[in-house]
Order: structure tokens, then C-alpha cells, then sequence
């Protein structure tokens, strides 16, 4: 993902002439992810637990982000704020041997872990979580509940 100024549209249009990337955001954020669907090299297998404890395994990209992989696998994953960092509701669980691998949360996503219900140590925002190579595997549990504080009831669609 990447957050960009005023001139994102500008980038949108010039991005997408190409062919090779699909934008995703609101306001100002807008996300993106490669479509290079031939690129094996990049490819990180992982696996999404429903909250009805269905495994489902997931090919993603290095660079993707949890949220918007699980959105596009069709996988009940909300994003109310669209990854602005504005709720809780892409909240999961990382598999305890892959914890380790990501960065430490910065004060925002603690912040809105914080109102995240059901929290554990092993809580994340989807919308944080960058697929790399080092992710070959992880699992990410849908808690069985979230909260959201956006707009209530709000439930974006998948782009």
C-alpha cells in the first residue's frame, strides 16, 4: 500500500494506462498491488481461518497487505475505514511462529488495537500486515467478533 499526496489521481491515470496495477482506496490513500500474475518469485502462499474456523488457503504477492488479499479471495475480512488506520475491523490473528517476523506495531495501529474486542498478544491490522517472502505460511484467524466504529453498520465493498 502506499499513501500518496494530491496528486494521486495523476499517478492513478498513468498507473493504470499500463495495465499493470489496480488502485484501491478513498480520499486521498490509494493502494495498489501488482497483477503480474506470471511472477512465481513473489508469489507467498498463506492461509485465512473464517470465524467458523474454515481454513482457507490464499496465494498472494510480496508487497500485497492482508486486507485487501483476503477481500479480493472473497474472505469476510470488513476494512470499514479502508485501511486508513481509522478502526479495527480488518482485526486478526498471526499464527504465533510468524509474530516474530513482522515489525512492531507503530502507536496508531496500537491505538486502534486497543478497540479492537477479543484482542490477544498475537493481534494485528490486516491492513498492516505486508506479504513478504518471510510469510510463507502464516495463518491469519478472523476473531469471531469486530467492532465497528466508522459508521455503524458501514460495510465497504471489495473493490
Amino acid at each position: 500500500s502506499v499513501t500518496l499526496g494530491w496528486g494521486w489521481r495523476r499517478l492513478q491515470l498513468l498507473l493504470g494506462a499500463a495495465g499493470r496495477f489496480q488502485f484501491r482506496g478513498v480520499r486521498t490513500t490509494v493502494a495498489f498491488q501488482t497483477e503480474d500474475k506470471d511472477c512465481k518469485a513473489e508469489v507467498v502462499n498463506v492461509v485465512f481461518i473464517d470465524r467458523c474456523g474454515q481454513k482457507i488457503p490464499v496465494q498472494g504477492k510480496v508487497g500485497d497487505d492482508v486486507l485487501h488479499l483476503a477481500q479480493r479471495n472473497g474472505i469476510e475480512l470488513e476494512g470499514a475505514c479502508e485501511a486508513s488506520l481509522a478502526c479495527s475491523t480488518c482485526h486478526v490473528y498471526v499464527s504465533h511462529d510468524f509474530v516474530d517476523k513482522l515489525p512492531m506495531p507503530d502507536e496508531r495501529e496500537e491505538d486502534m488495537l486497543d478497540m479492537a474486542p477479543l484482542l490477544q498478544e498475537n493481534s494485528r491490522l490486516g491492513c498492516q500486515i505486508v506479504l513478504s517472502k518471510e510469510l510463507e505460511g502464516a495463518q491469519f484467524t478472523l476473531p469471531k467478533i469486530t467492532r465497528n466504529f466508522y459508521v455503524d453498520g458501514h460495510v465497504p465493498k471489495p473493490h
